[in-house]
């Protein structure tokens, strides 16, 4: 594996997917790094099992190298490779025949609700967020599928409405209506019990990181 440095680290998207199209193979590792964790928590937010999540995210990392060739930079590198990752999901879904529908419909006026707060906690505080982790995450899951991407996109990886809609090939406007249903269903349940929690949630990181990193660049080296 690549050792982690600044100068690796300074290097944007574009820079990588250059040298790996040059045949450094290796360099895709960094790309991997730098986008696990959202990757994770969206595939996760569809197929709404850990180990399952885990697959599809090999599958989306192996497609995107295949077609690495075909990135044209139109879009930011990391919206390019998430919509690759939510379609291998829906595919999966799609396998089991559980992939929910939402028809749009409301007004999508916006309401104040920050349900991820950033903070460094002491240790007692450390313990609380992960059960608050827990709540939110469970909280999550209960959603809808279409709902469910939508907030996990917008609310926690905090993405644009436009690169969402590109993300989902939904409107903007869809994209606007399914969060501000979200957000009204999860509202109360939070707002009654904790108000706000820990960014901690659907964490991916440690030996899960690399272990789809390894996983991931094997497969690669043997295509």
């Amino acid at each position: 594996m690549i050792e982690a440095g600044f100068e690796l680290e300074t290097l944007t998207d574009e820079d990588v997917v250059r040298r790996v199209l040059a045949g450094e193979i290796e360099m895709f590792e960094i790309l991997m790094r730098r986008y696990n964790r959202r990757i994770y928590r969206t595939v996760r937010a569809i197929v709404l099992d850990n180990g399952e999540a885990e697959d599809v995210m090999q599958d989306a990392y192996v497609r995107a190298y295949a077609n690495l060739g075909q990135f044209a930079g139109l879009a930011k590198f990391s919206t390019w490779l998430t919509r690759i990752a939510v379609n291998e999901a829906l595919a999966r879904v799609r396998m089991r025949n559980r992939l929910v529908y939402v028809q749009p419909g409301e007004d999508a006026g916006g309401i104040g609700m920050n349900i991820y707060t950033s903070k460094t906690p002491d240790p007692e505080q450390n313990a609380l967020a992960k059960e608050l982790a827990s709540v939110v995450e469970e909280a999550v899951d209960s959603l809808p599928e279409a709902y469910r991407s939508v907030f996990m996109l917008r609310q926690i990886e905090d993405m644009s409405t436009a690169e969402t809609a590109e993300c989902l090939d939904i409107s903007e406007e869809v994209v606007k209506v399914r969060l501000f249903r979200a957000r009204a269903l999860l509202r109360e349940e939070l707002y009654s019990r904790i108000g706000s929690t820990s960014s901690d949630a659907f964490a991916f990181d440690g030996p899960r990181c690399d272990r789809i990193v390894a996983t991931v660049l094997d497969r690669i080296r043997r295509m």
